[in-house]
C-alpha cells in the first residue's frame, strides 16, 4: 500500500497441541529459519524467534496488509506441514488452536528481544502456562481458563 506508514511490533505466542514437548533441540533452529522465511515471504520483519519444546515466541514488525490471524494460520499450517514432510517428529505434530498476540512500543523492542532470547533460562523459573497467564493479565486481556490450552482427551 503506497503512502502507508506503520510501526507495529507484535509478539506472537502459541503452543504445540496439548503442550506436548515435541520441538527438539536437534531441529528447532531449522524450524526457526523456516518460520522466519514464511514471515519474510509475507513481507513482515522477523525481530526474534525462539522456542521451547512445547511452545514458541515470535516477535515481528507487522505489515498491515495481512491480518494477524491470517498470518498465524499460515505460519502454523506451513510449519506443521514442513515438520511432517521432513519427518522431524516421531509422533504426529500439530500446533494448538489459538494464539496470543501482544503489541509493544518501539521503546520496548530491545527488552522483548532479550526476553525471547532467554527463554531457556526464564523457563527454569516459570512454567509456560504461568508465563502465558501472566502475559494475558499484564495486557489486561480477559480470558477463560478452560480455553487457554486444551488438554488431551
Amino acid at each position: 500500500m503506497s503512502n502507508t506508514y506503520t510501526q507495529l511490533h507484535i509478539q506472537l505466542v502459541f503452543a504445540v497441541k496439548y503442550r506436548a514437548a515435541l520441538i527438539q533441540k536437534g531441529w528447532k533452529e531449522r524450524l526457526h529459519q523456516y518460520i522466519t522465511g514464511i514471515f519474510q515471504k509475507n513481507e513482515h520483519k522477523m525481530l526474534q524467534i525462539n522456542s521451547m519444546p512445547d511452545h514458541i515466541h515470535i516477535f515481528i514488525g507487522l505489515r498491515p496488509q495481512q491480518s494477524i490471524s491470517a498470518l498465524v494460520q499460515n505460519v502454523k499450517s506451513e510449519s506443521s506441514k514442513w515438520i511432517k514432510d521432513n519427518k522431524l517428529c516421531k509422533s504426529s505434530f500439530a500446533w494448538q488452536e489459538g494464539f496470543g498476540a501482544f503489541s509493544y512500543s518501539k521503546s520496548h523492542v530491545d527488552r522483548v528481544i532479550r526476553y525471547i532470547q532467554n527463554q531457556e533460562t526464564h523457563h527454569k523459573k516459570e512454567i509456560f502456562l504461568d508465563e502465558y497467564r501472566r502475559m494475558l493479565k499484564a495486557f489486561e486481556i480477559e480470558y477463560e481458563e478452560r480455553y487457554i490450552f486444551k488438554e488431551p482427551g
